[in-house]
């Protein structure tokens, strides 16, 4: 039970002006609301929209001054009168739209989850965004079959990891992209079956000889600008092209009339929203994720673990792309 008046640290964003606005800063622990949960945060991730509402560059865009994270893990503190699903001492994941990179974090019992027996602290705060992004875009929006041919951009880093996992999982053939020899060293452990270097921004021949001219089912592309562009020129007869964010910093400006040629299709994937407008949809998701998860034992990759201190060098590093796969400020010793 913590008691009132108590106060904890948190990575609180001040300005609208990137990763050197976030300062750590005492946060008062208000009372819970009856079906809410206090966690003690054992570990928290970072993904690329907690960068961009550093810039004010998200489509949510919080209220200055706010506490930066979306997701982590951690064990269940207290819990509200009303609260059903979890007792004090459960072991939780949880998500949101900010708040997770704090000594303490209250949710929604509706926003905590337990966490899958085969991950660790670190591993379930790295899992949710990412993975359940993957999963409502490749299953519920990209209609993925066992056997088709799955196109990944930027499989070094979190959505891109997860992507490629999951879309192993579900029966795939794999060709992942990435700028660096290390990140395609990432996307071949989590399953690729082939790898591709897109740092020079040509890849559509490469895809089509590993396709022998068919072209890919599905394009899941987190980059945005000229791969996104690219990527409508890899697709098959009605192929799909998913657009998940925009990495790059651009948006992209695709050819509409090769992708009606194609009989293409191009998809918008918002994974969060998808859970918010139809919550049951959102949560039979995730169940069929967590099965997927066990069967086939799919992990996060982490890139970093960091203190809870170093935040504003782990964003900055994300910004840089100098660190891949997923970036975890750890709160399992004292973190500041």
């Amino acid at each position: 039970m913590i008691e009132k008046n108590v106060q904890f640290l948190s990575a609180v964003c001040t300005s609208l002006s990137g990763p050197d606005a976030v300062k750590i800063i005492e946060t008062p622990i208000r009372t819970l609301g009856v079906n809410e949960v206090l966690i003690k945060v054992r570990a928290a991730s970072l993904n690329f929209p907690d960068l961009l509402m550093t810039y004010g560059k998200y489509q949510y865009k919080p209220e200055i001054p706010f506490i930066v994270g979306l997701e982590g893990s951690g064990a269940v503190q207290s819990v509200g009168a009303e609260v059903q699903k979890f007792k004090v001492g459960d072991i939780v994941m949880f998500r949101g739209k900010t708040g997770a990179c704090a000594e303490f974090k209250i949710a929604n019992e509706d926003d905590v989850l337990p966490v899958p027996s085969n991950l660790s602290f670190e591993e379930a705060a790295a899992f949710g965004v990412t993975f359940q992004t993957a999963y409502v875009a490749l299953v519920r929006r990209g209609r993925l079959q066992a056997g088709e041919w799955l196109l990944v951009h930027g499989a070094g880093g979190g959505v891109g990891q997860a992507c490629v996992a999951v879309g192993k999982a579900l029966g795939a053939k794999v060709i992942a992209t990435a700028s660096s020899a290390g990140k395609r060293g990432i996307a071949l452990m989590s399953g690729a079956d082939h790898v591709v270097d897109y740092h020079d921004g040509v890849f559509t021949q490469e895809i089509m000889s590993l396709t022998a001219g068919q072209g890919v089912s599905v394009v899941m592309d987190p980059v945005g600008g000229h791969v996104l562009n690219e990527s409508v020129n890899c697709l098959g007869w009605q192929g799909r092209l998913l657009s998940v964010g925009f990495a790059s910093g651009e948006f992209g400006n695709i050819n509409l009339e090769e992708l009606r040629r194609r009989g293409g299709e191009l998809i918008g994937v918002r994974a969060g929203e998808y859970g918010r407008k139809n919550p049951e949809a959102g949560r039979t998701a995730h169940s069929e994720l967590l099965e997927l998860v066990e069967c086939h034992n799919l992990r996060p990759y982490i890139g970093k673990i960091w203190k809870g201190q170093e935040i504003v060098s782990a964003l900055k590093a994300m910004e840089s792309r100098e660190v891949a796969g997923k970036q975890v400020i750890s709160f399992s010793e004292k973190a500041y």
